[in-house]
């Protein structure tokens, strides 16, 4: 009885000592694998940043090309200067607009979730009473 119950004391000490060494094996991994996705999402935001700015540069082009090509067909510079920049300013608008909008507070309530919340309570206050 007693080197059985040694055996087990072994084995019960054995498999704590492995659990350990997987949870720090695990652990390991988890910061390991973390460092590499956190890496990888700076290298996807420096991406995005650099695409920004040459989308910004391409716009001021393009504008700048729109205005020059308009001159031509309403022959002033100035005009044509007004007319582009007030499209582009509706337009910033429009989008302004559109943006505050969607970041209002009642849509960003989980429309959703309330109802099934509440449905839930209602349920639950039926079979209470």
């Amino acid at each position: 009885m007693q080197g059985n119950n040694q055996t087990i004391q072994g084995l019960v000490g054995e498999a704590l000592r492995e659990s350990t060494d997987l949870a720090q094996k695990e652990f390991t991994l988890f910061r390991t694998e973390i460092s590499q996705n956190i890496r990888t999402l700076f290298i996807g935001l420096a991406m995005v940043v650099v695409a920004a700015i040459f989308a910004i540069a391409a716009v001021m082009l393009l504008t700048e090309s729109l205005v020059e090509w308009l001159a031509t067909v309403v022959n002033s510079e100035a005009q044509a200067a007004l007319i582009v920049g007030g499209l582009m300013a509706l337009i910033a608008i429009g989008l302004g607009l559109y943006g505050r909008h969607a970041m209002s507070a009642s849509t960003l309530t989980p429309q959703r979730t309330m109802r099934s919340l509440k449905r839930d309570a209602e349920v639950l206050s039926e079979r209470g009473a």
